[in-house]
């Protein structure tokens, strides 16, 4: 399998949004510098990154949508369903668990876990929450390979090595800390706190340049 750049593999859900709204519009076929226009990348930079998907166009008519939308979702690997563990039932958890996209984008948690008694032996969207005790008996039975960390800074490092111990070999960390793991574990991190920063940076410019 051909290892696909970081940025392109960020900016191919970009084009299947864009896909996706072309399709609900009646179109059939688009071409690249239509996705181009909707997505705010340089058209050449599409033909480079839809061309990893293995769908050539045709010359001045371009991409046919439904064929390029599962190219897309094959080499995101979203139309093949993943199971994975989240530990973490906090807000932010309970939000992942009610997340319906994730299905749609090839990612099922089976099962949750957490610490708070109150939470252990009950279900949030149906999904189960397990103590942390069970999670290397469950991860060996169920052979789920994905975890993720959805716990306070000071609990992520120790969460994370119990999934390391239990076969978990890719995270997805919500949490604001650097994790201190093998290089072969794949680590995707989700750091809210950067991204508001720079949101909240940007309103205060707009605003201070309003008042210019």
């Amino acid at each position: 399998m051909e290892a696909i750049p970081l940025l392109t593999l960020k900016r191919l859900p970009q084009y299947l949004e864009a896909l996706n709204r072309f399709k609900k519009a009646g179109l059939k076929m688009v071409s690249a510098t239509k996705i181009a226009v909707f997505t705010d990348v340089h058209m050449t930079q599409v033909r480079k990154d839809l061309a990893y998907t293995g769908v050539v166009g045709t010359p001045k008519v371009g991409h046919h949508i439904d064929e390029l939308m599962q190219a897309i979702e094959r080499t995101l690997n979203w139309n093949d369903i993943s199971s994975c563990f989240l530990v973490g039932v906090g807000h932010l958890g309970k939000a992942l668990m009610g997340y319906s996209e994730l299905n749609k984008k090839g990612l099922r948690i089976v099962a949750a876990f957490d610490k708070d008694p109150d939470l252990i032996g009950n279900t949030h969207q149906g999904i189960p929450i397990y103590s942390m005790e069970r999670f290397e008996n469950l991860s060996s039975r169920l052979h789920v390979h994905i975890g993720i960390l959805a716990v306070p800074a000071e609990a992520a490092q120790e969460v994370a090595d119990k999934m390391l111990a239990a076969g978990i070999i890719a995270i997805w960390n919500f949490s604001n800390i650097k994790l201190q793991l093998p290089e072969h574990i794949i680590i995707e991190n989700i750091d809210m706190s950067a991204s508001l920063a720079v949101l909240s940076r940007r309103v205060a410019e707009h605003l201070h340049q309003e008042q210019l």
